[in-house]
């Protein structure tokens, strides 16, 4: 990431329909090579603010700038630099794949001496070489996905927009996409805006996330500084003989650890810091407890975003 290089920045964006405010004072920065993740729930307000950002629609108060470009007045030009992954892609049937990309290309201004190529570089990569040449109405969702992939980045957009950018797609295939992310940002510098309600996915690609919740900001940080500054600790599990579950309990419960008990032989100990780890080991071992498994569970993503909506919604 080329740190200090401002891919977009937001000051109090808001987009109102009619009485409706689906975004409302939106203020942030997102940096040159950074995957950023774009997260909430349907009707959160993720797709108002990716149209805004690409001049889809123009914004009711407050200012954007997306690549040095105003979206609002400079649309057509920023849309020629920026790739887009919609939730459900647009693919004209009737046509091939090489065909759908060749039309592309040209919308894109990209050389048409280089089309060819880059062309044949895509289709290889989302494994669709073989049927390039058959109609896209023939294709399954998740090979229309993997053309719709390969249509966002033929033209080498400098800022990629992925909205749920896996759906539909194989565990093999998700893989190649998070390769594919891992590729435009830290190999080629570009930016990923990525919008996931996969918490997973958010947590293994993103350097940064920001959770929108009924249009607001609620949340921008990192996974693990979300997690830290709502109180998303993380635990130990345990695995130990079934015969000896009470006296392991009790030794914890002297220690004033809280368990839960996760299967007849597993227990769960939340709240437990990496510097808790050996004395734990030592007071079970003291008691003659025997410990076949020791597994410290970090806090996740998804630990600090459902803490996040539920503090919200409370």
């Amino acid at each position: 990431m080329r740190m200090g290089t401002v891919a977009i920045r937001a000051d109090e964006l808001c987009r109102r329909f009619g009485n409706a405010v689906a975004l409302g004072g939106l203020s942030l920065v997102v940096e040159t090579g950074e995957v950023f993740g774009f997260l909430g729930h349907n009707g959160a307000g993720k797709t108002t603010t990716v149209r805004l950002l690409n001049g889809v629609l123009a914004p009711s108060s407050g200012s954007v700038t997306v690549l040095g470009l105003n979206p609002a007045r400079e649309g057509a030009r920023l849309r020629l630099r920026t790739g887009v992954l919609t939730e459900t892609p647009a693919l004209d049937g009737r046509l091939t794949a090489r065909e759908a990309l060749a039309f592309a290309g040209e919308m894109f201004g990209v050389d048409p001496r280089e089309v060819p190529r880059r062309i044949a570089a895509v289709l290889d990569e989302f494994g669709l070489a073989e049927r390039a040449d058959e109609r896209v109405s023939r294709y399954s969702k998740g090979m229309r996905q993997r053309l719709a992939l390969a249509r966002a980045i033929l033209h080498g957009p400098e800022l990629v927009f992925l909205d749920e950018p896996t759906g539909g797609l194989d565990p093999v295939a998700r893989l190649g996409v998070h390769a594919l992310v891992r590729r435009l940002a830290r190999g080629e510098g570009r930016t990923v805006f990525l919008c996931t309600h996969d918490l997973a996915e958010a947590q293994a690609l993103c350097d940064r996330v920001a959770v929108l919740q009924n249009g607001e900001l609620i949340a921008l940080g990192t996974p693990a500084e979300l997690a830290a500054r709502l109180g998303q600790r993380s635990a130990l599990e345990l695995e130990v003989a079934v015969d000896q579950m009470p006296a392991a309990q009790a030794a914890l419960g002297a220690m004033g650890f809280d368990v839960a008990l996760d299967a007849a032989d597993h227990i769960m100990v939340p709240g437990v810091e990496r510097r808790d780890i050996p004395s734990i080991v030592a007071r079970l071992a003291s008691e003659g407890v025997l410990l076949y498994r020791i597994a410290p569970c970090e806090a996740t993503l998804e630990d600090a975003y459902l803490a996040l909506v539920a503090g919200s919604d409370r």
